[in-house]
């Protein structure tokens, strides 16, 4: 027995100092993780604020868009009428030349 107590002995001798190490080391990670993780579930809520704010961006940036579409629309629409009345006015202003310039024509030939 004191051959099986000496090997038990040394084995303790060995092992426990060692497992002791690896224990410490084994809590040094633990802690070293929980930190990570810790940092990691900060980076993630601050992803997702980011990521909120840029769906609202984004949102905003389409009604924008859609204002600036109308906008546009309601321009060409007031450039289209202003152009008829444009043409319609330069119609009028053909005719009156005609006609003054038919009348200007009948004066001079009624003066000669």
């Amino acid at each position: 027995m004191d051959i099986k107590e000496a090997i038990r002995s040394a084995i303790k001798d060995m092992i426990l100092p060692e497992l002791e190490h690896i224990r410490k080391d084994h809590q040094e990670l633990r802690v070293q993780m929980e930190l990570t993780n810790k940092r990691l579930d900060d980076m993630n809520r601050h992803l997702v604020d980011q990521s909120r704010r840029i769906d609202e961006t984004n949102k905003r940036i389409d009604e924008t868009n859609k204002r600036i579409d109308e906008v546009r629309s309601e321009l060409t629409a007031r450039i289209d009428e202003t152009n008829k009345r444009i043409d319609e006015t330069n119609k009028r202003i053909d005719e009156v030349r005609e006609d003054l310039t038919k009348r200007i024509d009948e004066v001079r030939t009624e003066l000669t």
